[in-house]
């Protein structure tokens, strides 16, 4: 027997008909839409308890930039019988969450935690799974899903001398519970999305507060709010109508994408409009213009208008010239690198107890016992050091389980030869019978995380169901139908302005990580769309029968290729 959760006792190996390893909204997702196929299904949990990047991230301020009523599953069951307090939950209120879904569906019957998957290989003979985690368990199955997360796989960079700190050393998606900063010396690294929440924590509570970067975050206003439970109780009724609009939507948001230009009409007009769309919070703003991805000129107008708002809010000098640079100096376009929501970010770091540092102008020389040592010989007492420094995004995961192809190859070094490479952004050549979601060349990184996932979930699962009823063994994509998806999402970013900057979105925070375009830009509409008319038709695949027959479709339709 093996243990799970300190406590429990699961046995050494389990045979089932889907093994979904992760156990996140991706995960939860999958469970319940496989138990409604009358198939038999097992979660495999790294962590101790469900939530996925919930579980793992609770450093000061960590909450989800996705607005109340969106970032939930759209199962009345669950929604019916919960109330959120927040426009912008926070992480303690999302496992909360997370454990009145466990309650209401039943879930951890069906799940073993502490569970670290690094053994999944196929059986070609037999047409099953077999994985196996550090823990000792062992499960087979026709079916592998990989619900492992977007963000999961930290990046802790090399910076010299970080063995000669004697202070403490925390990356934000580890953060000890009990941790205080109160009277402390900080340095934090990085600037993104978690650095932004993380900042307006602690530069309230620490005695100094050091934020070293190398490029600012474009930031949107949050405008966060309370909610009542009248206000939970009068939206329920519209949430099925709501969740049903959100996945006909590009983001997952029922809110239109604008028809009009941002060079049309006056300035004052333009003006206006922006106004209206910043008041409002959330991510609305970004949605302002149908042309700020693919045309610079349109680009400037937004950015000037963010840089304008974002400036009044500090006093002049270095520290706002470098949170907000004048227009002549923008660092990269707006929109190509994801925009944090903020509360008070702006006004904690014109705080005089925040300083800010340009990692590229002041390069970090060596770490000391007791800080930091720059290359100009100035030194920074520390006494907590943050890593705000990101994920390996939508591979890290994948990569590090152990996963490997019919052939014996682990996915690292097929996805080291040439790139992250999938089909349909939910199956990869050479690994039958496996799906991924929330997953690189989907429209991930610009959705609404359940939305996106509740997508990708119904088509697996309806794919499921047809090879199923058809006596299929297995189905593989087609080495000719991934390279051509590949083609399609490289070739739909070529047309817009993200390639000319760097980001998780592209793989580019990682050293040595190929820098590849990972998010389909059409979004969540286009991409069901797409998909649906490639798996109704099962194009691009090899499907292998049980009597022994095989059907080989080598090309995605062309039709579909057209249409996105």
């Amino acid at each position: 027997m093996a243990t799970t959760n300190g406590s429990v006792e699961t046995p050494d190996h389990t045979d089932v008909d889907v093994l979904i390893v992760g156990a996140g909204f991706s995960g939860i997702s999958t469970l319940y839409r496989t138990r409604k196929l009358g198939l038999k299904p097992l979660i495999l949990e790294s962590g101790s308890d469900f939530g996925g990047v919930w579980y793992h991230n609770r450093y000061p301020g960590a909450r989800v930039d996705s607005e109340w009523p969106y970032y939930q599953l759209n199962i009345p069951e669950v929604y019916n019988t919960f109330s959120f307090s927040e426009r912008f939950p926070g992480h303690v209120e999302l496992r909360k969450y997370m454990a009145h879904l466990d309650k209401v569906l039943s879930l951890r019957k069906d799940t073993i935690f502490n569970a670290h998957v690094n053994d999944c290989s196929w059986d070609e003979e037999t047409g099953r799974w077999t994985v196996k985690t550090r823990q000792g368990h062992s499960a087979s199955a026709k079916y592998l899903i990989l619900c492992t997360g977007l963000l999961h796989r930290r990046h802790y960079p090399e910076f010299p001398g970080l063995e000669n700190f004697k202070g403490d050393v925390h990356h934000s998606g580890f953060w000890p519970e009990d941790l205080s900063t109160k009277g402390k010396k900080v340095a934090l690294i990085g600037a993104g999305a978690t650095a932004v929440q993380i900042t307006q924590e602690v530069a309230k509570d620490a005695d100094e507060l050091t934020i070293l970067m190398r490029r600012p975050s474009y930031c949107l206003p949050m405008m966060q709010r309370k909610l009542n439970d009248l206000e939970n109780r009068g939206f329920q009724g519209y949430y099925d109508v709501l969740f049903r609009e959100g996945r006909k939507s590009f983001a997952g948001f029922p809110s239109p994408v604008h028809r009009r230009s941002a060079l049309q009409g006056s300035p004052e007009e333009r003006e206006a409009f922006m106004e209206d769309l910043w008041t409002r919070g959330g991510f609305q703003f970004n949605l302002a213009f149908n042309d700020t991805a693919v045309n610079k000129d349109a680009n400037k107008v937004i950015y000037e208008f963010w840089q304008k708002k974002t400036a009044a809010r500090m006093r002049p000098g270095k520290k706002r010239e470098m949170m907000a640079p004048p227009v002549d100096k923008m660092p990269y376009f707006f929109g190509t690198k994801r925009c944090p929501l903020e509360q008070d970010y702006y006004e904690c770091v014109d705080q005089d107890n925040v300083d800010v540092i340009n990692m590229d102008e002041l390069k970090i020389k060596t770490f000391a016992d007791e800080g930091i040592v720059f290359e100009d010989g100035t030194e920074k007492k520390v006494d907590i050091l943050i890593l705000a420094t990101g994920f390996d995004s939508f591979s890290g995961s994948i990569t590090n389980m152990g996963l490997k192809n019919k052939d014996g190859v682990d996915i690292k070094e097929v996805w080291n030869d040439g790139g992250i490479k999938s089909y349909v952004g939910m199956t990869f050549e050479g690994f039958p019978n496996c799906f991924m979601i929330y997953s690189p060349h989907a429209p991930t990184a610009f959705s609404n995380g359940p939305t996106i996932i509740e997508s990708q979930a119904d088509m697996i699962t309806d794919f499921i169901s047809t090879l199923e009823s058809s006596k299929a063994k297995s189905v593989n994509p087609t080495a000719p139908a991934q390279e051509q998806w590949v083609e399609l999402v490289d070739n739909l970013a070529s047309y817009t302005l993200f390639p000319f900057t760097n980001s998780w979105w592209t793989g580019g925070n990682i050293p040595g990580k190929k820098i590849q375009m990972l998010t389909y830009c059409l979004g969540i509409q286009q991409y069901e769309a797409t998909c649906r008319e490639v798996l109704d038709a099962m194009k691009g695949f090899t499907v292998e029968y049980e009597d022994g027959k095989k059907k080989v479709d080598e090309e995605m339709p062309k039709q579909a290729t057209a249409a996105a």
